[in-house]
């Protein structure tokens, strides 16, 4: 039985331009925000919610529907506005956009009606912003998305509506993310797209250390060994095991979903850390870095102790910019920027969408295998190995020497959002 409150509707009150910085004391840039969205009960005016639309010059905006207690505006604007970054690094027809409801998702533990009654308020309330396409997000799943789906299709009067929710389950019609490994595809097209340009530096043979065996760290591991890497650090939230003779990825691989997870793994290690002291595996040596658990992993804190030659960035913002400075020009570590290495999962998300009203795509989506996995690996694969590639033509022709990766990638994302053919008109072709 529900036993907290949940709103009786929900609708969507918009400010936009100048008023925003009034209203919010949100202060934008040149690209955003562009809209915000308050989502309140008209019964007694209380706020459940925000929507950001920070960009859509380069189509509508598109972001994951986060849900936690204490959500703010100023939150869901920051994550829109890196949305706004990623799409348009991955050369996608796409804005930025995201959305927050004030609820702690694990109230709904065990009483799934509840979610789906609150879930379709919020997808009603959505349906007059039609410049957003929701996404899965912190605490929102494949479920959610799926009701979201469905009252659009109601309230559209048919079935396919191409507004998302995008994520979906497989036997509905979307891609199952997790499953695929897709975002975890992107970092493994990153690093091999890294071999030809550090001439002495192979996957093979390298040492590798995952932060957040999860569902990015560990289809990344496996990747990676497939080429004959050595993992021998792996963490979740249990635990951190280094070996540097290497950990048994398939045993980690087989554990991590159960009880405990990697704390119940059987094979040797040489160093293993608990409680606080999980994140001392980041400093542990190894040729490859992948932080892929939370945000601000690394940090001026530790910066001086990590010893890799590459850092992947699975997770988003997991180290700030004067530790990636630190990294690169004094210790030469490649720091690859995460909303350039981490986009797979916004590629999928567009390449749904998109399926779902239009035929013949889907029908090429469909063709190799199947399934579409073959195609949205390729099509992961060319996006970042091409930005990759761009990252180090501008880096070696920069007037700027000690510029960084990120800032890099940050202007490689922002002249794709301005005028031009190179600009907001460079979408990749397999999408046009």
């Amino acid at each position: 039985m529900q036993n907290f409150p949940l709103p009786g509707s929900l609708k969507a009150d918009l400010t936009h331009g100048a008023d925003i910085e009034r209203r919010y004391k949100i202060f934008g840039n040149e690209f955003g925000p562009q809209k915000i969205y308050r989502l309140y009960d008209p019964a007694d005016d209380k706020t459940w919610g925000f929507v950001a639309v920070d960009n859509l010059v380069r189509g509508r905006g598109l972001g994951g529907v986060r849900m936690v207690a204490d959500i703010s505006a100023d939150e869901v604007y920051g994550l829109a506005a890196a949305m706004t970054l990623k799409s348009a690094a991955a050369m996608l027809p796409l804005g930025g956009a995201k959305s927050g409801l004030r609820m702690d998702s694990r109230v709904f533990a065990g009483q799934p009606e509840a979610k789906k009654k609150f879930v379709g308020m919020f997808a009603e309330a959505l349906w007059t912003i039609p410049e957003y396409i929701p996404g899965p997000d912190m605490g929102t799943n494949e479920t959610d998305m799926q009701t979201i789906y469905e009252v659009f299709a109601k309230l559209n009067n048919a079935p396919h509506h191409g507004r998302g929710g995008v994520g979906r389950p497989p036997a509905q019609g979307g891609f199952p993310l997790d499953e695929w490994g897709v975002t975890a595809h992107g970092l493994f097209a990153a690093a091999v797209a890294v071999e030809k340009h550090i001439p002495d530096f192979r996957i093979k043979d390298s040492s590798v250390v995952v932060q957040g065996f999860g569902n990015v760290g560990a289809p990344i591991a496996e990747k990676l060994h497939s080429l004959g890497a050595r993992i021998v650090g792996a963490s979740d939230i249990n635990v951190a095991l280094f070996n540097p003779n290497g950990l048994d990825v398939a045993e980690l691989c087989a554990i991590r979903l159960k009880p405990n997870g990697l704390a119940t793994y059987t094979g040797p290690v040489k160093e293993r850390f608990d409680g606080e002291h999980l994140d001392r595996l980041l400093e542990l040596p190894c040729t490859i870095l992948v932080p892929a658990a939370r945000p601000h992993a690394i940090h001026p804190g530790n910066a001086t102790l990590i010893n890799t030659r590459i850092v992947l960035q699975g997770a988003n913002n997991p180290a700030d910019l004067v530790s990636e400075y630190f990294l690169q020009h004094r210790r030469g570590v490649v720091s690859l920027t995460d909303f350039i290495v981490n986009s797979g999962g916004v590629i999928a998300a567009y390449v749904e969408a998109k399926a779902d009203v239009d035929a013949a795509f889907r029908t090429k989506v469909m063709s190799q295998d199947g399934t579409g996995r073959a195609f949205l690996e390729q099509l992961v694969t060319r996006i970042i190995t091409e930005n990759i590639d761009e990252m180090f033509r501008r880096r070696d022709g920069h007037k700027v020497k000690d510029i960084t990766w990120r800032e890099i990638a940050n202007e490689m994302a922002r002249d794709r959002l301005r005028p031009g053919p190179n600009g907001a008109g460079k979408i990749i072709p397999e999408l046009v």
